[in-house]
């Protein structure tokens, strides 16, 4: 079995193949991390591992009693994710690659990276100023239909758009040209749907691209649904999950 060792950046959102992450960095192991990647030459890909996080707090207590009032301050690589963080994180994740990493005046990072492959996680190393992981790549096998699955996604994807346009709902993709590779249609419906992280991750863990699809023809047929009921979803992003200063 072929495997990796990449830098772990845990987050309580799913990155998927292709799409973009813009990251603000203020943490001392995110930063030791970011500092570490820029030894990478240029020519070179800079890479983390993204995982979202099933137990535990993205951002670790900047103060005491901040974000959680019920915990105490905490520090170093595992902040936030107990004592066996491997046990914290979900086990499919999604190789990053940071085109920019721009380090501020005050020390903070600005980055813009981008997911690429999927990965399992196999463990977690603590023992540095940030966590690294052993990964394993995964393949991604289209399954069967995935063209004609791919086909009615869409379909199902511009009525979805249209009825959160009604609900004065933001769009991700509204407007824009969507492509018709069934892996790649896979991942921005997966990406682009207001559903919260569990949803998602099972997407991204998802055996193949038609199972994929298929979830998503589900989900998209159901939330179009709920949409049409409803007259309007306010704030509907606030209560899905913690915000993040990240």
């Amino acid at each position: 079995m072929t495997t990796v060792r990449l830098p772990l950046f845990p987050l309580n959102s799913v990155l998927f193949p292709g799409l973009v992450l813009p990251l603000n960095i203020f943490e001392e192991r995110y930063r030791a991390m970011m500092s570490e990647l820029l030894k990478t030459p240029e020519d070179e890909p800079r890479r983390f591992a993204v995982v979202a996080i099933r137990d535990g707090y993205e951002v670790a207590q900047s103060a005491p009693g901040l974000p959680d009032p019920t915990t105490t301050l905490e520090r170093g690589p595992t902040a936030g994710f107990g004592n066996d963080p491997v046990k914290a994180f979900h086990k499919v994740g999604c190789i990053a690659d940071a085109a920019t990493i721009r380090e501020r005046a005050d020390g903070t990072f600005e980055v813009l990276a981008t997911g690429t492959n999927r990965v399992r996680l196999l463990s977690v190393d603590a023992s540095g100023p940030f966590l690294t992981a052993e990964l394993e790549p995964l393949s991604e096998d289209p399954g069967d239909e995935a063209g004609a699955l791919a086909e009615g996604v869409l379909r199902s994807f511009r009525q979805y758009q249209k009825r959160l346009a009604g609900a004065r709902e933001r769009s991700l993709a509204t407007g824009a040209e969507l492509p018709d590779e069934p892996g790649v249609v896979s991942y921005l419906v997966a990406a682009a749907m207001m559903l919260d992280t569990p949803t998602k991750q099972r997407l991204l863990q998802a055996p193949d691209t038609a199972s994929r699809l298929r979830d998503e023809l589900k989900l998209l047929r159901a939330e179009t649904a709920i949409i049409r009921t409803l007259p309007s979803l306010p704030a509907s992003e606030l209560t899905r999950g913690p915000t993040s200063l990240n």
